[in-house]
């Protein structure tokens, strides 16, 4: 079954004063080692079920590519809630992120990366034109391009909200 694909043209609108974009990944850099790589990427599932069954640990949103370097953009609603996440004991993150540090860190089979962006609304220009949701869209309010939204200059810091 495909996804509903949106005719037209759409923006996304946060509907708060910024977002966290946080970007991470991994890389195979010996890919035939697949049974580390596995269990390195094996741990991000139960992570993700986690932030989906508990909203307010902050996650907004997930897009996710996969190859021999994946990379997940994630959306969240502060920097705060993130490190919250990243720190406590009660989420599937601190075991996983130990066992790398003790097994895996520095045998150079395994890359893992992060970057982490706080941006301001006024920071956000996005279009979607013939798309399912996605992106910021997907992870917050995806609304239609109309007045004062026709140009990525107008787009620059709108919110729908504020119109």
């Amino acid at each position: 079954m495909g996804q509903h694909i949106y005719p037209g043209r759409y923006t996304a609108d946060p509907g708060q004063d910024s977002v966290t974009v946080f970007l991470i990944g991994m890389r195979a850099n010996r890919w035939w080692k697949i049974g580390k790589v596995a269990h390195v990427a094996a741990a991000m599932p139960r992570m993700l079920r986690h932030l989906a069954r508990n909203p307010d640990a902050g996650m907004l949103g997930v897009e996710q590519w996969f190859g021999r370097t994946t990379m997940m953009v994630t959306y969240w609603r502060s920097p705060d809630h993130l490190r919250k996440f990243a720190a406590d004991r009660d989420a599937p993150h601190l075991e996983p992120w130990r066992h790398f540090m003790k097994e895996l860190s520095g045998s150079g089979d395994i890359g893992i990366w992060h970057e982490t962006y706080q941006v301001p609304a006024s920071g956000i220009e996005t279009i979607y034109s013939g798309m399912p949701l996605f992106g910021l869209a997907k992870a917050t309010a995806q609304v239609p391009i109309g007045k004062g939204t026709h140009t990525a200059k107008q787009r620059m810091g709108h919110s729908a909200g504020a119109a």
